[in-house]
């Protein structure tokens, strides 16, 4: 069975991979913020996170304890080989729906003019 991934999804497991072994909540917001110039609320996050893990999708490893962070561990992510094969599911069927499009130059099928 298939897991359908959103947009948002499929951006925080992307961040998560550009991130390997430094994907915590912070710099996958900085990620998703410098690669997309989108903005993203700590909660809307920590909600997406929590229910990828539920889904099998992320794994969350500890790391130590910090003073800058008042002694509290960092939660390191780790995208599972279920969540890597959902979001190549998800970017093989948007890729299909790309092909025969070529919507960056002007005047081309499916191209925005604007």
């Amino acid at each position: 069975m298939s897991t359908t991934l959103g947009e948002f999804e499929q951006i925080v497991l992307l961040a998560i991979l550009r991130l390997e072994d430094n994907a915590y909540g912070v710099t996958v917001r900085d990620e998703i913020r410098k690669c997309t110039g989108r903005e993203v609320a700590p909660g809307h996050l920590y909600t997406t996170l929590g229910r990828m893990e539920d889904k099998g999708m992320l794994k969350a490893r500890v790391g130590g304890a910090t003073k800058e962070r008042g002694g509290r561990a960092k939660r390191y992510l780790i995208v599972t080989p279920a969540g890597r094969a959902a979001l190549v599911e998800a970017q093989r069927a948007f890729q299909s729906l790309m092909i025969g499009l070529d919507l960056l130059t002007p005047g081309r099928k499916g191209a925005t003019d604007a």
